[in-house]
């Protein structure tokens, strides 16, 4: 498995080694031993799953600090744009954000560690979608940032009147009015 960094630090890529052959295909989706050697030392203790159409754009979500979330994410069937935005009060990149695709084919995945907000859209027909989580869901640390505010500007490849939103979603804060507790 190749451990890929991106511009923004502890956001990182994991690309697995693909054994292939006329039987199909084999991969390790998850090594722990190998995280901890390459410094990414943490201890996922729920899987969840979504299966979602084009246009569904989730998030953007995260957890309050002491509830934060990292998450191990990776796309089963499909293909998304996957999004992680830097939430972290004093990084050098605060407030900026990555966007990766990941899909079935690619077979990339995307380590999201606490102090981030995550989402993701659906470019793909459909797309499953599952992650390993290293902290358990708390409803009242819950908060988001709406996937088109204006001061992020991200491109989720997606057009307005083609955008699924959530009820939920919809009525996020814009960045600068969401509440955030993480320090870099």
């Amino acid at each position: 498995m190749e451990i890929i960094k991106t511009h923004i630090a502890d956001l990182t890529i994991l690309k697995p080694s693909v054994f292939e052959d006329n039987r199909g295909y084999f991969f390790e989706t998850y090594n722990q031993e190998l995280l901890k050697k390459n410094g990414l030392n943490y201890n996922f203790i729920q899987d969840n799953e979504s299966k979602s159409d084009y246009g569904v754009i989730r998030g953007l979500h995260y957890q309050l600090a002491p509830y934060a979330q990292t998450k191990l994410v990776r796309v089963v069937k499909g293909k998304v744009i996957d999004v992680a935005v830097d939430l972290r009060k004093g990084s050098p990149t605060f407030g900026e954000w990555h966007a990766i695709e990941l899909s079935d084919e690619n077979k990339l995945q995307f380590l999201i560690p606490r102090g981030f907000a995550h989402g993701y859209s659906v470019i793909s027909e459909n797309a499953i979608f599952a992650y390993k989580c290293d902290n358990f869901y708390n409803k009242e640390s819950e908060r988001g940032i709406k996937y088109n505010d204006t001061i992020l500007n991200i491109n989720w490849q997606i057009t307005e009147k083609d955008a699924i939103i959530s009820a939920k979603d919809k009525v996020l804060l814009s960045f600068k009015n969401t509440e955030m507790n993480f320090i870099y």
